[in-house]
């Protein structure tokens, strides 16, 4: 199984298009943050009558998110319940009794992932509320600062947990140092006192 990581940091649209083996699988793994709206379309082209292709959008915990059986197209959406990686998974597989494709003919596979105020459809947002457009922008505006926060609140939380962390160490590796020295200082002391009691028994020194 191939995979791609995929990273971000501000909300933004995933489009890529792969070619998946007719008898495989392919992954796709972003990450998301907490209650951030997630929405994905994809389009499995040239699917020859003998196979079938299945999706699977689950994240690290194996909770599946979306999956569909026979897909050659479709759309997916879903929000985490914290922040998390969660993996696109493309599978094809051969139906029984069916013609086997020669190597090498692959499938195409188009998708689109959207995150954030991307996922929004401002479109039907301004049909339901009738909004105008300098409302709409300012409504863009609006939740594209909210999602800037967001990320920046997360980036600060990361860092104070990277700063708690490295404190912590730097605190046990001071402690383990001091032990250490304690007990390389005993035994040497030790030491001391073993080898002059042996010498006192063998009466090479008073």
């Amino acid at each position: 199984m191939r995979c791609v990581v995929l990273l971000y940091l501000l909300p933004a649209v995933l489009s890529i298009s792969f070619k998946l083996p007719a008898e495989g699988s392919r992954c796709i793994k972003e990450e998301a943050h907490k209650d951030v709206l997630v929405v994905g379309e994809f389009t499995v082209e040239s699917i020859p009558e003998s196979h079938e292709v299945d999706i699977l959008v689950k994240d690290t915990k194996d909770q599946t998110l979306f999956s569909k059986e026979k897909a050659d197209t479709g759309k997916f959406a879903f929000t985490l319940d914290d922040y998390d990686m969660f993996s696109i998974c493309f599978h094809a597989k051969r139906v029984d009794n069916a013609v086997r494709v020669p190597p090498g003919e692959d499938l195409s596979v188009k998708l689109t992932v959207k995150r954030g105020i991307e996922a929004k459809s401002y479109n039907d947002l301004a049909k339901a509320e009738k909004l105008k457009p300098m409302e709409l922008e300012l409504k863009k505006l609006e939740d594209l600062a909210e999602a800037i926060v967001s990320d920046f609140a997360y980036m600060k939380s990361r860092e104070k947990l990277m700063r708690d962390t490295n404190e912590s160490t730097n605190s046990r590796v001071l402690w383990f140092s001091i032990f250490s020295m304690a007990v390389l200082l005993g035994l040497a002391l030790w030491q001391v006192f073993y080898l002059k009691r042996f010498f006192k028994a063998k009466k090479l020194i008073e």
